[in-house]
């Protein structure tokens, strides 16, 4: 049975506003508000920058597990969930295999295992390549509001440090939310200017969430982590041109693994500036045409970013979800073949169609950019997982044929997460479908119980059925986990 169909997606309405967190974050993002007053965010060109750096590092270093709400732990143990799963399901890819072959002759000591394989590396390298394997199939977690991938860089970072240093599993979760919450709120403050120019913004900021979480295992005071997040921004990764390649993959691979570094040097009282983020010549001003510090600074503490962090029923880009959503839908209430269809039009944001208009991808990489093959598989296979992404698939004469008969229309008056969907059928019937928000969104997010079937499916072949569901238990249970180095451990195969 198809994927999609075994998860039972249930239609659910995204939930609210979170509670506040502790009275010492809610007096912390009062004092974050202020400093960031709407006359110093930036928006002017003689207007005066809050002290961004400062001020996040002081929120990094002062925020503990306690202070974090309970639906911020819960979507911080989800993150990991689906973290782990498309790591696992990564890790035997053609492309983590090169990476593994590439490093093995001069990686240091074996500190730290690669999820779902036998071999251990020295942190650093362990870190790139977990980022790799956990975004090669580009089924991870994404942030809607800037299309960030946030569990890969930091994730991969913390789980290589704790099988160095030791950490508990609170203390492993308390760092993950950080690290999210501190790539996210940078991401918002430059997107879209910065990802429309090129930037592949998963790497650019996710190497600010890796020394953010790897900062806070370590113990770094505040001002250790204004060095952390100074020499983080002195490493932005990834342009979008990789897209489509490994190269893509590498972005946070290479995140996790510079964060490291970032915070491994902070640590040493190795110096940077104490305004890399926001000063005329620090990051933000070089790297985007767009500075709203606002984003970053306020209500640090009460609302948190990392509650909107979604998790992917389709294994490519975002941006396809809401076509093969639609497409699924009516090859289910219609139980339609390739063979009854005379055209498919889908009306889509241009984003779409810059991002995902491959019309002839020849390999299964080009095949998660293309919104033609995606629609064909989702048609034909009522699923759309990383098998219906493989080469052979991408190449099979009935999937071609499909393919071309999608027609995408851009219409700018359809927002990103939609799609207007009409499916011409041989005998003259028109079949349409709306998708205001897709399955997998915060309108509609997946359910615990689809991330577990998502999680066995990925890890099938890889790990038994026990071992997979000995280390959904460990994911789950992080917070009661004597050592976070556990995760890693019960991802080992043929133990």
């Amino acid at each position: 049975m198809p994927i999609i169909d075994r998860r039972g997606f249930l239609v659910t309405s995204a939930a609210g506003a979170f509670a506040s967190a502790t009275a010492g974050n809610a007096a912390f993002a009062q004092a974050s508000n202020a400093a960031a007053s709407p006359a110093s965010s930036g928006g002017g060109a003689n207007a005066r920058p809050p002290r961004v750096t400062r001020i996040l590092a002081e929120f990094i270093v002062k925020t503990g597990y306690r202070d974090l709400p309970a639906p911020v732990r819960k979507e911080g143990v989800r993150t990991l969930m689906n973290w782990v799963g498309v790591a696992v399901g990564g890790s035997h890819d053609e492309t983590v295999n090169r990476a593994v072959a590439a490093l093995t002759p001069f990686s240091g000591p074996p500190q730290a295992n690669l999820l779902g394989r036998t071999e251990r590396f020295d942190i650093m390298n362990a870190a790139f390549i977990n980022g790799v394997s956990s975004h090669i199939f580009d089924y991870d977690d994404t942030h809607l509001k800037t299309i960030i991938h946030p569990a890969g860089p930091v994730a991969s970072a913390i789980l290589a440090y704790s099988q160095y240093r030791p950490v508990t599993g609170k203390d492993f979760l308390n760092a993950l939310v950080l690290g999210v919450e501190t790539e996210l709120r940078i991401g918002n403050a430059v997107y879209p200017n910065h990802y429309d120019v090129g930037w592949h913004i998963t790497g650019t900021c996710g190497v600010f969430g890796s020394a953010a979480a790897t900062g806070k295992l370590m113990g770094l005071s505040v001002e250790q982590m204004v060095w952390a997040l100074g020499l983080a921004a002195s490493q932005p990764v990834g342009l979008r041109e990789s897209f489509g390649s490994m190269n893509k993959s590498f972005n946070p691979g290479r995140a996790a693994a510079n964060g490291i570094f970032a915070a491994l040097l902070a640590a040493q009282n190795y110096t940077s500036s104490d305004g890399m983020i926001e000063a005329k010549r620090g990051w933000a001003n070089t790297i985007s045409t767009k500075q709203d510090y606002r984003e970053i600074t306020d209500s640090l503490g009460s609302h948190w970013e990392s509650t909107l962090n979604t998790y992917k029923p389709f294994a490519c880009g975002i941006v396809i979800h809401p076509s093969i959503d639609a497409a699924i839908q009516l090859r289910n209430q219609e139980h339609l073949s390739a063979d009854q269809i005379e055209r498919i039009d889908l009306r889509v944001h241009p984003l779409v169609i810059e991002l995902t208009g491959k019309k002839t991808p020849q390999i299964g990489l080009e095949g998660k950019f293309s919104i033609y093959h995606a629609v064909a598989i989702a048609i034909i296979d009522g699923a759309a997982g990383e098998k219906q992404f493989s080469d052979a698939k991408v190449r099979d004469p009935k999937t071609v044929e499909l393919r071309d008969k999608v027609n995408a229309i851009v219409d700018p008056n359809i927002k990103p997460e939609q799609v207007d969907m009409t499916i011409t059928l041989k005998d003259g019937r028109k079949l349409h479908k709306y998708i205001e928000h897709a399955i997998g969104s915060t309108q509609v997010p997946m359910t615990d119980q689809q991330l577990e079937t998502k999680f066995s499916d990925l890890a099938d072949g890889i790990l038994t059925q026990q071992q997979t569901r000995a280390l959904i238990d460990t994911c789950w249970h992080v917070e009661q986990l004597d050592s976070a180095s556990e995760i890693a451990t019960a991802a080992l195969p043929n133990r």
